[in-house]
């Protein structure tokens, strides 16, 4: 009869004869070994490329945001460049009219004045400088002011003479705008200037934002 310590041994010895077959039939496919060097190094490939292509990524990603950056950084430099010269055109008289209106000038140099409405519309905060200058004739008074939104800020007046041909005059201001804010001419009731593109001018520059 055989003994459990020697059916264990036996045991022990076939499973050591098994593995010793098992690596042998191994060793004995050439094209399995080539097949699984090869996949090893297709997934050292796709890793480096992955790798690669997730570098490419921030980098792209960090770019994009350099980008936008500096977009918007010569955005406000070019809205901060604000200056605007808007002379009166043709040689005929701006009223009398029977209300106070806006003088519409037109621009021949710079931005956010609407030549059509007659308002320059400040495009950021910040101080600005303004000027206006007339020509007038003297057998009408002449009363200009300067408005920011619905507040008179300086006037130019000159009374109606029977003896004095031409008339001339001006004004200027600093204001701080906010961005939005109104700025015109307004031309008294029942006064007038010439709209004359040399004298009658009205200008307004931004001097420095916040």
């Amino acid at each position: 009869m055989v003994s459990k310590a020697a059916l264990r041994s036996r045991r022990k010895r076939m499973l050591n004869i098994n593995q010793e077959v098992t690596a042998e039939t191994e060793s004995c496919f050439p094209n399995m070994c080539k097949f699984l060097k090869e996949f090893r190094a297709i997934k050292e490939k796709q890793k480096t490329i992955e790798t690669s292509m997730n570098e490419n990524q921030e980098a792209l990603e960090t770019k994009l945001k350099e980008t936008e950056k500096l977009v918007l950084e010569l955005k406000k430099k070019e809205a901060q460049k604000v200056v605007f010269s808007a002379p009166a055109g043709g040689s005929w008289s701006i009223g009398p009219f029977t209300t106070d209106t806006t003088i519409i000038y037109r621009t021949n140099v710079g931005n956010a004045y609407n030549q059509h409405t007659g308002i320059f519309a400040a495009p950021v905060a910040g101080t600005y400088y303004f000027t206006f200058f007339y020509h007038a004739g003297g057998s009408e008074a002449v009363r200009l002011a300067l408005m920011k939104n619905n507040e008179v800020i300086v006037t130019a007046y000159d009374h109606k003479t029977s003896h004095d041909g031409a008339d001339n005059g001006g004004n200027a201001a600093f204001l701080q705008l906010q961005q939005g804010d109104h700025v015109y001419m307004r031309l008294g009731y029942n006064t007038n200037v010439w709209g004359d593109s040399h004298i009658t001018t009205f200008s307004g520059i931004l001097l420095h934002s916040p």
